[in-house]
């Protein structure tokens, strides 16, 4: 039988349980015995994904920067973390996103694909699997980690045809040239689109469902810019002020974008590989 959110929140927490409102077939809010509000998660993705996802929480947490939900704990299947009370998006809050995430991408990671601390190496964004397997100079991690398996992913799933990926072959041999400035490893939150910013009743952005990961810093912007984000021109304010981005950052942004693209094309089909390929097409304008 199928534990329910009440149970996995008391064995996680230690602590009895006197309410729970379901929020959607994988979260509820569970009300713990003191009163306090935990959000509970099941994990739908492979093995390893809760804890992943709790091991970027932490990681992320850590820094000092961003605001994210406490991690009250995990196991394979469960994921038990703070309640954040919704407000609503201001561009106070939004400016003060893009300094904290300057602040975030600047603590670093030990190399380009690094997972964090305790965190496993096979990951997931999203459902999608996710290698975390580190690399020396970002354009061949980028091409090796999150581009090409998942242009072998939509090929093999019939999203992409063979023509079609040679499109993204030839991008990635140009990424040496396309990559801008030379940048450290930035500590990142990996999956940084418009539903995983949380705008807080505090006041407050906060950040969820990270798929974080050492990588290059334009690609959390990049990511904002492609599902949207409510102020972004306040969000890239506050970050130009904090850690101004390299010159051409604004040409690179297809080319950041094509990893969400083609996961997206992997988990959702034909529409986002196109717009994968409007990217990759793009980049000859570089």
């Amino acid at each position: 039988m199928r534990e329910s959110a009440q149970s996995a929140a008391a064995r996680l927490t230690g602590r009895a349980v006197s309410g729970a409102r379901r929020l959607s077939g994988a979260l509820a809010e569970v009300t713990l015995d003191d009163g306090t509000v935990v959000m509970v998660k099941r994990g739908d993705g492979g093995p390893g994904a809760t804890r992943a996802e709790a091991a970027g929480l932490r990681w992320l947490g850590a820094a000092g920067t961003v605001r994210v939900p406490a991690v009250h704990g995990c196991d394979e299947k469960w994921l038990v973390t703070d309640r954040i009370r919704a407000g609503h998006p201001n561009p106070e809050a939004a400016h003060r996103l893009g300094r904290e995430l300057a602040a975030l991408h600047a603590c670093g990671a030990p190399a380009f694909g690094s997972p964090p601390p305790d965190g496993p190496v096979e990951a997931y964004i999203g459902l999608a699997p996710m290698r975390n397997v580190e690399g020396a100079d970002w354009p061949g991690w980028y091409a090796e980690h999150r581009v090409l398996p998942y242009v072998r992913a939509a090929v093999d799933g019939g999203t992409l045809d063979a023509a079609e990926a040679v499109v993204f072959e030839r991008v990635c041999a140009r990424l040496p040239e396309l990559a801008g400035p030379p940048e450290p490893p930035a500590r990142l939150h990996g999956d940084l689109w418009n539903g995983n910013v949380l705008w807080g009743a505090d006041g407050h952005a906060w950040l969820i469902d990270p798929a974080a990961h050492g990588g290059h810093r334009e690609t959390d912007l990049a990511m904002l810019h492609l599902f949207g984000c409510p102020h972004l021109d306040r969000v890239l304010a506050g970050y130009q002020e904090a850690a101004p981005l390299g010159e051409g950052w604004q040409s690179r942004i297809p080319v950041h974008q094509l990893f969400p693209l083609l996961v997206h094309a992997v988990l959702f089909g034909r529409g986002y590989a196109e717009q994968a390929l409007a990217a990759a097409r793009s980049t000859s304008r570089c």
